[in-house]
């Protein structure tokens, strides 16, 4: 990885703090030349989310050596004919993703999504520089236990649908907590999309919140079901993915009924008693109902944001 420390430059960036890590990159809070914020988005030696809970510390701060419990790192999803598998990427892999990032983030402009003004080398190494996005992101809300509204939810579901009719960007693909942010007039802004390589069969995704492991708008669809549910009872729907199974196009029946098994999860009254039935009824319809989309969940959230 390229370390920084504060007050190095970085291009004509100027380093002031570490910021966060992923599994593929690390970020900085930077100050450009006319002494705005931006955040430097910079590739590690390896990746994938295994490489880092296996080779890093777990700390209660952020640092570049170690990961946070505030921080759930993507994995490198591999996909073939016979289903997915996780992997490791290496410098040059992440690189060409990051540098694919910028491309994608370059084409696709909208307030609630994270900007980027360039893509350099440096040490030949690939950089992003994105806008600064001041504010929370809403896992720090969470584990504060700061009141989260599902109005978000509605504007974000919104801001993918508007992007997607656009053609700017067909999916996020690794909508998580950590990847929300929250801002103190209290809009919110996504960060970090999946970085993806259709070409290469290639997408660095969160499983947890992706389970079925999906390169398309229902991964957003489900993520946010994910996150509703973890918001309501504290916990995840899902432990594990059945990488088998998941990704793989030319399933049959014993497919069909692992993955059938594997989306059984508790109701979330049965974690949370004070959960609005209706809210319940989105979280499924999100996480098990293939043909339910962000259209139908803009709806099904304004029917429940007016009868609230």
């Amino acid at each position: 990885m390229i370390k920084l420390a504060a007050g190095e430059y970085l291009g004509a960036y100027k380093v002031a703090e570490f910021v966060a890590r992923g599994g593929f990159a690390l970020v900085y809070l930077a100050l450009d030349a006319d002494g705005e914020k931006v955040c430097l988005k910079v590739g590690d030696v390896a990746g994938g989310g295994r490489y880092v809970s296996r080779f890093m510390e777990i700390t209660n701060e952020r640092r570049p050596e170690g990961v946070s419990p505030d921080e759930t790192p993507a994995e490198a999803i591999f996909f073939r004919k016979e289903g997915a598998r996780v992997d490791f990427l290496d410098a040059h892999e992440i690189d060409g993703l990051i540098r694919g990032e910028g491309d994608l983030l370059r084409g696709a402009r909208h307030q609630n999504l994270v900007g980027v003004r360039e893509t350099f080398s440096h040490e030949g190494r690939s950089v992003i520089v994105l806008d600064y996005v001041r504010g929370k992101t809403l896992r720090e809300k969470i584990r504060a236990l700061e009141g989260i509204r599902l109005n978000w939810f509605l504007t974000i579901v919104r801001a993918l649908q508007k992007l997607s009719r656009t053609g700017e960007l067909a999916y996020h693909g690794d909508l998580k907590p950590e990847n929300l942010i929250v801002k103190p007039s209290g809009s919110i802004v996504m960060i970090d999309p999946a970085m993806r390589a259709p070409e290469k069969g290639v997408i660095t995704t969160t499983p947890h919140y992706n389970p079925l492991l999906l390169r398309d708008s229902r991964a957003d669809v489900m993520g946010i079901g994910v996150m509703l549910y973890e918001i309501l009872t504290g916990v995840l729907p899902f432990d594990n993915v059945p990488w088998q199974f998941a990704g793989n196009e030319q399933g049959g029946e014993v497919e069909r009924l692992s993955l059938s098994y594997f989306l059984s999860y508790t109701p979330p009254r049965d974690l949370n008693a004070n959960t609005p039935e209706a809210l319940e009824k989105i979280i499924y319809r999100c996480l098990t109902i293939d043909s339910y989309g962000l259209a139908e969940l803009e709806k099904d959230l304004v029917d429940f944001l007016r009868r609230d």
